[in-house]
């Protein structure tokens, strides 16, 4: 399993991490590589699906690559990829007057096997500035618009487009993504039935008769990876569950019953005074998830003192790494990836690496992992660390607990919870003026987070009702002290996070 390699090299597009979702669902193993990153690939290439960008081949630092260390793999380019090789092969990239943006109509002018099963190219989705002048006449064109611009052509190993086929605008672009997967002679065996069997299997030969420490919080990341790891090697493994003061309100008890009855051993750490008190007075969002995430290791190391533990075992995901460590471009750090020590004392096993969310909800479905787990939503690492916006306090805490509560309970009880992706409350670092009960209040202000995805790269706003909004709303205000008022976030990601911090 994993015989087929396809390395993605991202241009800084916005549509990147659609193409690697297409050749997922694929059924084939795909990574993405920032152009900046390519000299890191260490494993053998299947082929190379290289992105669009919002840079102009014309700018003096527009991203480049190497293609002659690429010339015997297959290759797709796509928009500005493909206008980058075309300056490389020796055409003239213009300076467009009327930028191509848009649906286009395309014509398949010369049979090819990217064409297999399409029998024309109907609507085709453009998005560039620049045009491509082709100085020489023995360019393979395979096809072209209904106004005679073309749109693909083929030079030995390299097939390129000048039109999106990872966007839902484009139509049979599925088919086009699967077609260059059979050009490169893809396997299409990356099921989560055999994601399973190699991960066990790697698990084993990695961790041997050594001991794990797993950090779990009853969320489906570090559960599915827990049991991943417990099936690879049994008792070998000890799952911890810190309280660090920053969760739920009655997590820690309601996380220690399921894994109970999953069977994963669980010992429950105490240690809400010393994380608080290391956040006091931090209001910066990365100095916060950088000081949970040492906080966290520097609990691991004092529970295993003395215990002969060699590895740490996280619930780390894809979007986890693709955000902390992304060329230069970091969105942010999160706290099992840029918040850890360089001298970590463990060796670090992290089997859902290079999963996206919905991937991991899949494996935990193969593992049989409850659907009370798998369909919970993602609540992050640092917990209400990073949705108490500012300076942190114990009153802070309980307040945002309880709004919190009050806003989850509603969404089961109007039966919402299930078509949401992730909600939450989040305590913003300002006061307004109320009133209440004929008197004057001035009290803080509650946001209110609920989105759609799939897997966390993108999101949209979750339309909870006017109604249910304005019962959640009354619910918190009447019944959470030193809060007079709820706004609802209605932003997307991009350009939003998710999560505020």
């Amino acid at each position: 399993m994993n015989s087929s390699h396809i390395i993605i090299i991202d241009f800084e597009s916005q549509y990147t991490k659609l193409i690697a979702k297409l050749v997922r669902k694929e059924n084939v193993y795909c990574e993405v590589y920032h152009y900046t990153q390519l000299h890191t690939i260490s494993k053998k290439i299947t082929g190379i699906i290289c992105s669009g960008s919002y840079h102009s081949v014309l700018s003096e630092n527009s991203p480049k690559i190497d293609w002659e260390k690429y010339n015997n793999i297959p290759i797709l380019t796509i928009c500005y990829s493909t206008q980058l090789f075309a300056h490389y092969k020796g055409a003239n990239i213009i300076k467009s007057q009327n930028r191509e943006f848009g649906k286009t109509e395309g014509i398949i002018i010369r049979n090819h096997p990217l064409w297999n099963n399409i029998e024309n190219l109907d609507t085709l989705w453009m998005s560039h500035n620049d045009s491509i002048q082709f100085e020489k006449n023995d360019i393979n064109i395979l096809a072209k618009t209904k106004t005679n611009k073309v749109v693909a052509f083929e030079d030995n190993n390299v097939i390129s487009l000048l039109f999106h086929p990872e966007v839902s605008h484009t139509c049979h672009g599925k088919k086009i993504v699967h077609n260059f997967l059979k050009i490169c002679k893809c396997s299409f065996d990356w099921t989560p039935k055999n994601i399973c069997i190699e991960s066990i299997k790697n698990i084993k030969n990695k961790i041997g008769t050594d001991k794990v420490i797993m950090a779990v919080s009853g969320g489906v990341d570090s559960t599915v990876a827990a049991t991943l790891i417990h099936k690879s090697i049994g008792k070998q493994l000890q799952c911890v569950l810190v309280n660090n003061g920053l969760m739920r309100e009655n997590e820690i008890e309601n996380v220690k019953k399921i894994y109970e009855k999953i069977g994963l051993n669980i010992v429950i750490i105490e240690a809400s005074f010393f994380f608080i008190k290391k956040l006091k007075n931090i209001t910066e969002p990365e100095k916060k998830r950088k000081i949970i995430g040492h906080a966290f290791i520097d609990t691991f190391t004092n529970y295993v003192d003395g215990k002969n533990i060699q590895w740490l075992g996280q619930g780390t995901i894809y979007p986890d790494v693709i955000e902390s460590n992304y060329g230069k471009h970091t969105i942010k750090s999160h706290h099992n990836v840029g918040g850890l020590p360089e001298n970590l004392s463990f060796k670090l096993i992290e089997p859902l690496r290079n999963l996206f969310k919905d991937e991991v909800r899949e494996l935990g479905k193969e593992l049989q992992i409850p659907d009370c787990i798998l369909a919970r939503h993602p609540f992050p690492g640092p917990g209400l660390g990073i949705r108490i916006i500012g300076s942190i306090t114990l009153d802070k805490i309980k307040m945002l607990q309880k709004a919190d509560q009050i806003y989850i309970s509603l969404l089961r009880k109007h039966n919402l919870y299930d078509k949401i992706w992730q909600a939450g409350a989040i305590l913003l670092p300002i006061k307004s003026v109320g009133v209440m009960g004929d008197c004057r209040t001035y009290g803080a202000t509650i946001a209110l987070r609920a989105v759609t995805s799939i897997d966390g790269m993108t999101a949209d706003v979750y339309p909870i009702p006017y109604d249910v909004l304005i019962e959640i709303s009354t619910s918190i205000v009447n019944s959470v002290p030193g809060i007079n008022r709820v706004v609802y976030d209605i932003t997307t990601k991009p350009p939003s996070t998710i999560e505020w911090e």
